[in-house]
């Protein structure tokens, strides 16, 4: 099978599930597998290790993260909650 430069990852589902949830499918799944900053020594070097786990190939600095990606939106509220800052609305 040749390569496949406009649907990426998407390849092996073929025809099927339809344009839309592979479209989908696709940025969750090169976005999880693309490297990442570590909070702890701001290297790329992060690597999901399961679902949830990210850890760090340089420092080994293993922390919990989102599905698909190191940091979610909810994560980051929640951190700047625990420092005290306020949100500008």
């Amino acid at each position: 099978m040749g390569k496949t430069k406009k649907v990426g990852p998407t390849g092996g589902l073929r025809a099927r599930y339809g344009a839309t949830v592979r479209k989908r499918y696709r940025e969750v799944l090169t976005e999880t597998k693309k490297s990442h900053r570590c909070p702890q020594c701001n290297t790329r070097a992060v690597k999901r290790r399961s679902v949830g786990v990210w850890e760090c190939g340089k420092c080994d600095f293993t922390f919990a993260g989102g599905a698909y990606t190191p940091s979610t939106k909810l994560g980051q509220t929640a951190r700047r909650a625990a420092k005290g800052e306020t949100t500008q609305q």
